[in-house]
C-alpha cells in the first residue's frame, strides 16, 4: 500500500525534513512532537497571513487574490475571525471551535462564506476554508482580523497568530511582566499559527501600530520576526489618494500612490521587501467574475453622455447616483459598489477611446488599472519563488526554539550539531544568506548603512539583476561586478570587520561568489 509523499517546496525543506525525522528518536516526547508539527507544515504550502488595520481592505484583496468573492467583506461575524484559505478538492468551509470540535458552514446565497454565525462565536477559534482554486495549490492564504478594532477579541486573534501577543504588556500586569500566550489551547493554537510569511495591508496613513505589528510577526513557533525575506506591505485604496496633496504626481493617481508607497517603503525598511500601491475593490470586481457584462452595457450608455454631464456626475458619489441621466439610478449604485468612481471613471475613459471594447477586454483593461499584477508579481518574487529558503529558516528556527524550550543541555547540544552540520552543506548556502539578511535587518549586527542596504538587497530577491543592483544591463557586467563585490566583501570580511560583521561578509561574499558562478555558467 502506498502512501502520500510530502510535497515539499524543495532540497531545503526536504534538508530540514529528514534533519526532524532523524532528531526524533533522539529527543523527548514533547519536543519530538513539535517536530511532527514542523515536519506537517514543511509538507504545506507556504503560508501567508494578509494582516492590517480595520477597515483596510483586507479581505477584498484576499477575494482578488484568489479570484473568487468568498471572503466577507462587511462587518459581521465571520470578519471578527482569522480565516486560513486552502486547497481542498471540494469547496467547504468548517468552523473549528476552541475545543477542537468543527462543524461545516454553508456557503450563502452569493457563494461567500456567511458573515454572521449561528453558533455561540464565543466558542469559535477560527475558519478553515477549502476550495478548488489552482492559486491555493502552493499557497495558503490567512485572512485576519483588523488591529486597532474596538474588539478587543478579535484584535487579540490576530496578535496571537502575528505573535505580537507575546510582546503586548497586560494593564494588569507588574511593570516589566509580559503575559503569557496560552490563553489558546494547543489544538486551536496549531491550526491558526505558523504563517511563514506576511502580506501587511496599510492605507494612506503608517501608524505605529502597524509597525509594532509587524515587528512582533512570528513565523512558526519562533520568534523570526518580520523583514524583506517574509514580508511585503500593500498600500490599498490607491485611488482614494488625492493626487494634487502629493508633491511630484502632476496631478496623477497612481503618481501620487507610487510617491507614497516609496515613502513608507522607507518608514517600514527594514521590516517589508517592498510596498506596492494597489486598488483591492476594482482588483475584487474584475478578477473574481464580479464585473459583468450588465455593466459594461452601463458604462457603455455613460460613456457617451457629454463631457459637461459627465464631469459634473464624477465630483462625488452623490452627485454620481442622483444626477439626472438615462442610466437607472440602482445601475449606478451596483456600479458605485462595484468599481468606485476611479474605476468608473477608467471605464468610461477606455469605451471613449475604442468605443468596440467588448466585455471581457474591459474587465481586462480593468484588472490592469488596479495594480493587482504588480502585487501578484511580488508574490512570486519574495514568497514563491523563495518558498523553499522561507519554509526551510521557519522551520529551523522552530526546530532550535522547541530544543531550546526542552530545558535538556544534551538535547539542545545534539539539535544544534545536527543544524550546524546541514548548514555546511553548499545547497543550505540561502539559508547562510537568510540568516545574515535577518541578523542585519533586525540590528542584531550593526553595519555601516550602505553595506546594510547591499546585504538587504542581495538577501531580499532571487533575480540577479536585482540581487546586484544593475537590472536590464548586460550580462558581461553583471558577471564582472559580481567577482568584483566578492573580493570586496572577502576583504572586509578579514581586515575592516569586527567579528559579527564578519560572519556576515563572509556569507555575503559567498553569495557574490556564487552568482559570478552561475552567470559563468550561463555565458558558457
Amino acid at each position: 500500500m502506498t502512501t502520500d509523499q510530502p510535497n515539499f517546496a524543495g532540497p531545503l525543506s526536504a534538508a530540514v525534513a529528514h534533519l526532524c525525522t532523524r532528531l526524533q528518536p533522539q529527543v523527548s516526547p514533547r519536543t519530538a512532537a513539535g517536530f511532527r508539527e514542523v515536519l506537517r507544515r514543511l509538507g504545506a504550502p507556504l503560508q501567508v497571513a494578509v494582516a492590517g488595520r480595520i477597515k483596510s481592505g483586507k479581505s477584498t484583496l484576499v477575494n482578488a487574490l484568489i479570484g473568487r468573492r468568498v471572503a466577507p467583506t462587511d462587518v459581521g461575524e465571520c470578519t471578527r475571525l482569522v480565516t486560513r484559505f486552502q486547497y481542498g478538492t471540494v469547496d467547504r468551509v468548517e468552523l473549528v471551535f476552541f475545543d477542537g470540535r468543527k462543524q461545516v458552514l454553508p456557503f450563502d446565497a452569493s457563494g461567500m462564506i456567511p458573515k454572521d454565525l449561528e453558533v455561540d462565536f464565543d466558542k469559535v477559534s477560527h475558519l478553515e476554508a477549502y476550495l478548488t482554486n489552482a492559486v491555493l495549490r502552493d499557497l495558503t492564504v490567512i485572512d485576519t482580523p483588523g488591529l486597532g478594532s474596538l474588539d478587543l477579541a478579535s484584535v487579540k486573534r490576530t496578535e496571537q497568530l502575528l505573535g505580537a501577543a507575546k510582546h503586548r504588556k497586560d494593564d494588569d500586569a507588574a511593570d516589566g511582566d509580559e503575559v503569557a500566550d496560552d490563553e489558546l489551547d494547543e489544538t486551536s493554537r496549531n491550526a491558526v499559527a505558523g504563517a511563514e510569511a506576511v502580506l501587511y495591508v496599510v492605507t494612506q496613513g503608517v501608524r505605529a501600530d502597524d509597525q509594532q505589528a509587524l515587528a512582533a510577526f512570528t513565523a512558526a513557533t519562533a520568534s523570526r520576526e518580520a523583514g524583506p525575506v517574509n514580508a511585503i506591505a500593500v498600500l490599498n485604496k490607491a485611488d482614494t489618494i488625492t493626487p494634487e496633496s502629493v508633491a511630484g504626481s502632476d496631478g496623477d493617481v497612481w503618481r501620487a500612490a507610487s510617491i507614497i508607497a516609496e515613502k513608507q517603503a522607507a518608514t517600514l525598511k527594514p521590516r517589508v521587501a517592498d510596498v506596492i500601491p494597489v486598488i483591492g475593490l476594482l482588483a475584487e470586481t474584475a478578477e473574481s467574475g464580479g464585473f459583468t457584462s450588465a455593466d459594461a452595457d452601463a458604462l457603455k450608455s455613460l460613456s457617451q453622455l457629454d463631457d459637461a454631464t459627465w464631469e459634473t456626475m464624477l465630483m462625488s458619489a452623490d452627485i454620481f447616483t442622483t444626477w439626472d441621466c438615462d442610466v437607472p439610478v440602482g445601475t449606478r449604485v451596483r456600479l458605485l459598489e462595484k468599481l468606485d468612481l476611479y474605476g468608473i471613471r477608467s471605464a468610461v475613459d477606455a469605451l471613449r477611446a475604442d468605443p468596440e471594447l467588448t466585455a471581457g477586454a474591459l474587465r481586462r483593461r480593468l484588472l490592469e488599472s488596479s495594480g493587482l499584477a504588480r502585487v501578484r508579481g511580488r508574490l512570486d518574487g519574495v514568497f514563491r519563488a523563495r518558498a523553499d529558503g522561507i519554509k526551510a529558516a521557519a522551520a529551523l528556527a522552530s526546530v532550535t526554539a522547541l530544543a531550546h524550550a526542552s530545558g535538556d543541555p544534551g538535547e539542545r547540544q545534539r539539535v544544534h550539531d545536527a543544524i550546524e552540520v546541514l548548514l555546511q552543506k553548499p545547497e543550505a548556502h540561502q539559508l547562510r544568506l537568510l540568516e545574515a539578511l535577518t541578523l542585519v535587518a533586525s540590528g542584531a549586527v550593526d553595519m555601516p548603512e550602505d553595506l546594510a542596504d547591499e546585504v538587504l538587497r542581495v538577501g531580499s530577491t532571487a533575480d540577479v539583476g536585482e540581487q546586484l543592483g544593475l537590472k536590464g544591463r548586460p550580462h558581461k557586467e553583471l558577471s564582472a561586478y559580481a567577482l568584483e563585490r566578492a573580493g570586496w566583501w572577502r576583504s572586509f570580511a578579514s581586515f575592516g570587520a569586527t567579528p559579527a560583521q564578519s560572519r556576515v561578509a563572509h556569507v555575503v561574499h559567498r553569495s557574490y561568489f556564487l552568482i559570478w558562478q552561475q552567470l559563468k555558467a550561463q555565458a558558457g
